[in-house]
C-alpha cells in the first residue's frame, strides 16, 4: 500500500489554486495583463483563468456575498513566480511600477536571488523572482 501511495503522490501534480477577492473582475484582469493568464470563463462575479499545467479560480468574497467578508491576507502570503534572469525581473518591476500596481519592496537579492513583491487588485501578494544570481550556497537548493 506504501508503495502504491508513493506512486500517486509522484504523479500528482497541481490543478489549479483558489483565491478570494472582493474584486474579482480586477484581480483576474491583474492575472491577465501581468501574468499571462487567459481568461475561460466566469460565473456569479468569479473567474476562471487558464495557464499552461493549471488554472486559477478567483472566488467572489465581499459583502455583497452572504457569509462572506473581504479577504485578509496573513502578511506574508504570497506566490512566487520565477523569471528567467536580473533583467527581466527589473523589467518587471519598472512596468508594475510606472502602471500604478501596488509595490511592497524595492528589487532585492537575500542570497537566494533577486526579487520584489506586488500586490493584485483584491490582495494577493506575489514574488517575481530570479534565481540565476543567487549565492553559490543556494544553487543546489533548486530544481532546475
Amino acid at each position: 500500500m506504501k508503495e502504491a501511495t508513493q506512486d500517486v503522490m509522484q504523479t500528482m501534480k497541481l490543478n489549479h489554486l483558489s483565491f478570494p477577492s472582493a474584486d474579482t473582475q480586477a484581480t483576474a484582469a491583474f492575472f491577465e495583463r501581468y501574468l499571462g493568464f487567459t481568461i475561460a470563463g466566469s460565473w456569479d462575479s468569479s473567474f476562471i483563468l487558464k495557464r499552461p499545467g493549471y488554472d486559477v479560480v478567483i472566488d467572489h468574497a465581499g459583502a455583497d456575498t452572504p457569509g462572506a467578508d473581504t479577504p485578509a491576507w496573513p502578511k506574508n502570503f504570497h506566490l512566487g513566480f520565477e523569471l528567467p534572469d536580473l533583467e527581466a525581473v527589473e523589467t518587471l518591476y519598472a512596468r508594475f511600477k510606472a502602471e500604478g500596481v501596488q509595490m511592497e519592496t524595492d528589487v532585492f537579492n537575500n542570497g537566494r536571488g533577486s526579487r520584489f513583491f506586488c500586490r493584485a487588485p483584491g490582495g494577493v501578494m506575489f514574488e517575481m523572482n530570479t534565481r540565476v544570481d543567487a549565492a553559490p550556497e543556494y544553487q543546489g537548493t533548486f530544481d532546475h
